[in-house]
């Protein structure tokens, strides 16, 4: 069991619904991103700690920290740990005393930021479920192609040779499609969008 060592970097609005948030988490040593699907709730109190804001009285995951602290109970860590049928399972590991309990990813990194306690992936989940983001490089020739049929005379009035005649386009395939699909999704920051074409084109590449 390999576990990985991640980072909330932003939250982002879900398309797919008004009240649903996509939180990035990045794999702190690799380029591997996972985003998660939470709450509007959850969402603003991960954003909140995220961006240094305060309340004048504590809210849901303030107090149960407060009340942790209270008991002299302190989170070692979160584990991202299990992914069944799109949900995300994540357990919270307790220095003192020495418990592990059970919770929604959500709720356990809004309480580990809190806490200031490292969050954790299992490798296989972000091999499964990772997503590289950044747009594809491309190498541009800046030297202009030369007259594919040099210069020619001045009484020169046709081609040597005719011109090759130019290949019709080739029909993209599903995969291509699929793939350009995914790098809009990303651009557009529309990471649940992406995580499903994701999965589409693990699946016709397993076939």
């Amino acid at each position: 069991m390999e576990k990985i060592e991640v980072r909330p970097i932003g939250i982002t609005t879900s398309p797919e619904s008004s009240n649903a948030f996509a939180l990035i988490l990045k794999e702190k040593h690799g380029p591997r991103s996972l985003p998660i699907i939470i709450g509007q709730f959850e969402a603003q109190a991960i954003a909140m700690v995220l961006e240094g804001v305060t309340t004048p009285r504590p809210l849901t995951h303030d107090l149960f920290k407060n009340v942790l602290e209270q008991l002299d109970a302190r989170i070692e860590e979160v584990y991202i740990n299990d992914l069944r049928d799109g949900t995300f399972y994540a357990r919270i590991l307790f220095e003192s005393p020495p418990l592990d309990i059970d919770a929604r990813p959500s709720d356990a990194i809004a309480l580990a930021l809190r806490f200031q306690a490292p969050i954790y992936v299992d490798a296989e989940i972000l091999n499964q479920a990772g997503i590289t983001f950044g747009e594809r490089q491309r190498d541009i020739d800046e030297e202009q192609e030369s007259d594919l049929f040099g210069s020619m005379d001045e009484d020169e009035d046709e081609l040597p040779f005719p011109p090759p005649s130019k290949e019709p386009d080739r029909p993209k395939t599903r995969v291509e499609k699929l793939q350009e699909e995914l790098e809009k999704a990303i651009k557009d920051e529309n990471y649940e969008l992406a995580a499903k074409i994701r999965d589409e084109l693990k699946r016709i590449l397993e076939k």
